[in-house]
């Protein structure tokens, strides 16, 4: 009984234990429920107060984009009632611009009316004049017809007749100047065929071209060069190809042979002679070589400086030997290789001027002459063996036709050949190139200007292009345009019966009339 005993106070503290376990958790769970509750109310109390101020915080920015809205509303709708306000102003500004364009054209359409109404009064007037004057027209004419006693067909009849006269009568003037500058012409080329021709010719007959006088120191030099029963002359005849003429000249011996070269080298060899002192067969060859290879270097040098001054390079050795010889020819008392150089430079600067090749004229100005070289040699004229020259040493085809058309053999088919042709003109004709006096080109000259002078209303008269044309300046108040016509032919007339001259003159009347006035 006693373990009953034992188990009931088991049960019973048990049944305590258990009791006072419930009673402890019960107030455990309650004291954590009120912790809970009162850290949710807590939780409540944070969210509503974070709430509120969410709330407050969202309520001032919607405040300031409402307020930031309403001032960007208020910008733009400034801006455009400033933009309207411009707009309006401008279109106010045009409106007048246009009120015052039509008040202008209005102003004008009534300047015009009233302008054509006058010009309707004066084209009426001047129609009326007009009538007028024809009217007091056909009574003269009548008035004309009864003192002369012819009508107007009849005296138009006459004025033809006198007109007819005078044109038969200027036609014959003009065929009688042609046929005399045809004669002048042929006498011209007549004259330059036959100093061609003796140039050519090394006959007996000397000239100033042909011919070299060489000083000696003393007359009995003479005798040592004739030598022992002529035999030192005879050779030097034979060496150097060349006449010696010993005659009574003092101190000098003539060397007399058309080709200028073997002059050039006899005149050497005697001064070498002469410097050395021993004159003997033997030594005259071997001086004459000597002269030979001195005058064969002053040749070449002549024709290399002459190539080396125009700038023509490439041109073959033997061309430029023979340009070389023609430092010894001469045309008419001008210098053939100085020639060619100013024709090569003339006929450059003018192709310069128009655009055409200007080493294609240079190049054949420079060679144009060139058959000049051989001339006296072979058969043909200069221009003739110039061209075959030019050919056998492999110039241009342009530079060969140039050659050949200078002096008008060919028709000119380039513009380079025409240069070439006018450049060797003008070289030839320009004063002092060729012989003529000065003296009688400047009296020339001046009488051509006393007699353009000698006539009323001239004011100024120059003679220009050697002499081949007068410049006349007339008042213009004392001569008319026609006037000028009769000037220049009277001018004309006076010229060709007071003077002599080769070829022809062109006489040019210049008149001016100015107008001036200034804007104020």
């Amino acid at each position: 009984m006693q373990w009953l005993w034992y188990i009931l106070i088991a049960l019973v503290f048990g049944a305590g234990g258990a009791f006072g376990g419930y009673l402890y958790r019960k107030q455990a769970t309650e004291t954590k429920i009120g912790r809970t509750e009162e850290y949710a109310k807590h939780l409540y109390d944070d969210a509503v107060r974070k709430a509120d101020e969410y709330k407050k915080e969202k309520i001032l920015e919607a405040k300031e984009e409402i307020l930031k809205a309403k001032a960007e509303n208020d910008r733009e709708k400034a801006e455009n009632d400033r933009e309207m306000r411009e707009r309006r102003t401008e279109v106010q500004r045009s409106e007048r611009r246009l009120i015052q364009r039509e008040e202008t054209l209005d102003k004008k359409a009534d300047n015009l009316e009233a302008r054509e109404e006058s010009l309707n009064k004066r084209q009426e007037e001047i129609q009326k004049l007009q009538e007028d004057a024809e009217k007091i027209h056909a009574q003269q004419e009548q008035e004309l017809e009864r003192i002369a006693g012819l009508n107007q067909e009849e005296a138009k009849q006459i004025i033809v007749d006198r007109v007819q006269k005078e044109a038969f009568h200027e036609a014959a003037a003009t065929v009688r100047e042609i046929e005399q500058k045809a004669k002048e012409e042929g006498e011209k080329k007549a004259r330059n065929i036959i100093a061609q021709a003796i140039q050519r010719c090394a006959a007996d007959h000397v000239a100033e071209t042909t011919v070299t006088v060489i000083p000696l120191p003393n007359d009995d030099m003479k005798g040592r060069i004739i030598g022992r029963e002529g035999r030192n002359i005879r050779a030097l005849e034979t060496a150097t190809g060349v006449d010696f003429i010993i005659d009574d000249t003092p101190e000098a011996v003539i060397v007399s042979a058309f080709d200028p070269v073997r002059r050039e080298v006899a005149r050497a060899a005697v001064e070498h002679l002469i410097t050395d002192g021993r004159i003997h067969p033997a030594r005259i060859e071997e001086m004459v070589e000597k002269a030979r290879r001195e005058v064969d270097n002053m040749i070449r040098e002549a024709g290399e400086n002459a190539v080396f001054e125009t700038g023509m390079h490439g041109i073959h050795q033997e061309l430029v030997k023979l340009l070389g010889r023609l430092k010894y020819r001469t045309s008419y008392g001008q210098n053939v290789l100085k020639h060619s150089i100013e024709v090569s430079f003339l006929a450059g600067l003018m192709a310069g001027e128009i655009g055409a090749d200007v080493q294609l004229a240079k190049r054949a100005g420079l060679l144009h002459d060139i058959g000049k070289a051989v001339d006296h040699e072979s058969e043909g004229t200069h221009v003739s063996l110039g061209g075959e020259l030019a050919k056998k040493y492999h110039e241009s085809d342009e530079v060969v036709h140039c050659i050949l058309a200078h002096h008008n053999d060919i028709e000119p088919q380039t513009v380079e050949a025409v240069l070439v042709q006018a450049a060797d003109a003008i070289s030839a004709a320009r004063p002092g190139a060729r012989r003529e006096s000065i003296e009688n080109y400047i009296k020339r000259l001046e009488k051509l200007e006393q007699i353009a002078t000698s006539f009323d209303g001239v004011e100024k008269c120059y003679a220009i292009q050697s002499g081949r044309e007068v410049r006349i300046m007339v008042k213009p108040d004392d001569i008319t345009d026609d006037g000028t016509k009769i000037l220049a032919r009277e001018v004309a007339k006076k010229i060709e019966k007071e003077m002599e001259y080769p070829g022809q003159i062109r006489v040019n009347v210049i008149r001016e009339t100015r107008a001036t006035d200034y804007a104020k």
